[in-house]
């Protein structure tokens, strides 16, 4: 258990600043949807939709490739780094300058023609992220967990900040003190803007204070190494392009597939969007998890005992994603107040998504077995498959039942993408995976879940105690099935004594 325990300890030093920070970062969810319209925040959520398609494109796979090759003694660290660096910032010049060049023509094509300074902010925020990826790839490898959660906290406390000081202050001094001069910084007209404006201004500041990790460059730029990065990172780029289309394509099309007008289609993409952050414990957790766990699965390949690692891993992560799965949907009645009034007609969806990120998440935990093997050829056709299924079920289901048809495609894709890692894992890599407990898990969280409403009619509890009893009946039957951690420890004492 002591592997399990660092894995969990390194989980914790990324899933506390994770939890710190996104917790921050979420409180602009609520900003947001009480001071813009839901088709203003529309605006927001497809910007941001286009976001994580160009995070997996601008950084083409590199940053796994990075950690494969790292250790390598025959390649060397340091030159490893300086490669991938180098190349990453070649692409992302030529992206800016491309963007520079072509921002009218652009920004009309998006609908976005009154507008177009909000293509080219965001591009820089792109650009400026998708450099500083491989220096944070560094502290991950390098174990400074703390570094690394540090400026990714100062990042989001200056977004948040700024968005406080120019979408609440600067509005409301500006109706009392026009001639402010603290207002010499803001412009009423630019509105929705300073949404972008605040992640760029964060952006610049996490790059400046990694710049010294750029020194990094003067290793080199070595032709071998950068073939044998671009060879297994460019399917992990597939990979990650995938994975982008059935996270993120929803939030794209429903503009373009709902069935009605423009304005109403912003305004439902706006309701999902921000429903679709009620999910946000679940999606950090696994941010989290991931961020831990990649570098941790590399290091431990060669141990004898590996493949039961994973195995362990893999139950305790599913045992506390029903756990959040149990909080926010028993307790809905507390979460709907992060967002406003007019967006909690949305929630019917929330289950549906904390499901689909529950599995993700286990389908990230088998997908060890082609990173693992170096088939990550396969593991883009694997991903490759869940985005053309994403696509045909949300082409399929939007315009039938709205944005909840986005929802339902959402949870077949991650469902069917883990049944496929796992049957070619089994081939490839077999892990004895305990998949009976697994998937008992999973079916007690379900089972609690639709308890709550069955035994609302016949309870005279109040809606949040009879949700806190069932939560309660999770961790006793969670403990009783697990009772050899509680007992283990005080054998091996015995032991020692």
């Amino acid at each position: 258990m002591g592997i399990l325990k660092k894995l969990a300890s390194q989980t914790a030093i990324y899933g506390l600043s994770s939890i710190f920070g996104r917790f921050l970062n979420y409180l602009l969810v609520p900003l947001y949807t009480y001071h813009f319209s839901p088709a203003e925040y529309g605006v927001v959520s497809e910007f941001y939709a286009y976001a994580g398609f160009f995070s997996v494109l601008l950084l083409c796979g590199f940053e796994t490739g990075y950690f494969r090759f790292r250790d390598k003694q025959q390649l060397g660290r340091d030159v490893t780094y300086s490669t991938a660096l180098i190349f990453v910032l070649l692409v992302n010049s030529g992206f800016i300058l491309g963007i520079a060049l072509f921002n009218t023509p652009l920004s009309a094509a998006l609908n976005y023609a009154d507008h177009p300074e909000y293509v080219l902010w965001f591009s820089v925020i792109l650009t400026l992220d998708a450099v500083a990826a491989i220096p944070f790839a560094r502290l991950r490898a390098e174990n400074r967990a703390f570094r690394f959660a540090g400026i990714k906290l100062l990042e989001i406390l200056v977004t948040v900040s700024l968005s406080l000081f120019f979408i609440v202050y600067c509005p409301k001094l500006h109706a009392e003190h026009p001639d402010a001069g603290l207002l010499y910084f803001y412009q009423p007209t630019i509105g929705l803007g300073y949404v972008f404006i605040a992640n760029l201004l964060a952006s610049a500041l996490k790059f400046l204070v990694l710049a010294p990790q750029l020194t990094g460059l003067a290793w080199g730029f070595d032709r071998i190494v950068f073939a044998r990065l671009l060879r297994y990172s460019l399917p992990m780029a597939v990979v990650g392009f995938a994975g982008i289309i059935n996270e993120m394509l929803d939030r794209a099309l429903l503009k373009y597939l709902l069935p009605y007008d423009m304005a109403t289609n912003m305004k439902m993409l706006g309701i999902y969007s921000a429903c679709y952050k009620l999910s946000i414990l679940m999606s950090l957790f696994i941010q989290a998890f991931r961020y831990a766990a990649e570098p941790f699965f590399f290091a431990y390949s060669d141990k004898t005992d590996a493949r039961k690692i994973y195995a362990e891993v893999l139950k305790f992560f599913v045992i506390f994603c029903v756990s959040i799965f149990l909080l926010v949907t028993l307790f809905i009645d507390f979460f709907k107040y992060f967002v406003g009034e007019p967006f909690r007609s949305g929630l019917g969806v929330v289950p549906i998504l904390l499901l689909a990120n529950l599995c993700l998440g286990v389908y990230i935990n088998l997908s060890i077995w082609y990173k693992l093997t170096d088939r990550t050829l396969m593991g883009a056709y694997v991903s490759v498959g869940g985005a053309l299924l994403t696509i045909a079920l949300n082409i399929w289901w939007i315009p039938l039942l709205g944005y909840a048809g986005s929802a339902w495609a959402t949870l077949a894709c991650y469902a069917s993408m883990a049944i496929v890692s796992y049957g070619l894992g089994q081939k490839y890599y077999p892990v004895a995976y305990d998949v009976k407990r697994v998937g008992g898990y999973i079916a007690l969280g379900l089972a609690l879940y639709f308890a709550r409403d069955y035994a609302a009619v016949y309870s005279s509890l109040q809606p949040w105690l009879l949700s806190a009893a069932l939560m309660l009946i999770y961790f006793l039957t969670t403990a009783l099935w697990e009772r050899r951690l509680w007992i283990r420890p005080t054998v091996v004492f015995c032991d020692k004594a």
